[in-house]
């Protein structure tokens, strides 16, 4: 089964993310029943494995988490994949995400060292953008550059990712409390 650990966001940020997103006129926008912020991303798992998994996020204790964005940018390099709003790094949130990657280790789930850079996808942009898109996108950042906003985060999940040629579905498989 396809699944990732991540913060479900609160609605009243999803609310403020789609406004964001009505200035957008390329790619494909996320819709916010799939907004969220990734902490570990598991690819296909067996469900033993998830299950054990389980167990071991249902012990972390942590405080709520207030998420504070800073802005818009894009991944990919010169041509887009994707449009995110960036969350900043603060040593409370990296310190959940490691202890969730020490739950994944645990669990015997392996994930690739990767480098932490804390986002919500807002949009994704085909492999071939037309002409005249990428400056349309460059425009839209400009336009967007002083988005702010700060949300409390109550819980994170476990999740699990089903692909379909319409894009993504995400569903909550548990919930876990941030209690401190």
């Amino acid at each position: 089964m396809r699944a990732f650990v991540g913060l479900p966001l609160p609605d009243a940020a999803l609310d403020a993310l789609e406004r964001v997103q009505e200035g957008l006129t390329a790619g494909r926008h996320v819709p916010a029943e799939n907004m969220h912020l990734t902490l570990a991303f598991l690819d296909d798992q067996p469900e033993a494995a998830l299950q054990a998994l389980h167990q071991m996020l249902a012990e972390i204790s942590v405080p709520p988490l207030t998420l504070t964005f800073r802005g818009l940018d894009t991944f990919g390099g010169k041509l887009p994949r994707v449009l995110a709003a960036e969350v900043q790094k603060t040593p409370e949130l990296t310190g959940l995400r490691g202890q969730i990657r020490g739950a994944c280790r645990q669990a015997g789930v392996e994930l690739p060292r990767e480098r932490f850079r804390p986002h919500v996808t807002l949009a994704r942009f085909p492999r071939h953008l037309e002409a005249g898109q990428v400056e349309k996108i460059a425009r839209y950042l400009a336009e967007a550059a002083d988005f702010r906003l700060e949300c409390a985060a109550e819980a994170f999940a476990l999740f699990q990712s089903t692909l379909a040629p319409s894009g993504a579905r995400y569903d909550v498989l548990a919930e876990y409390a941030l209690r401190g």
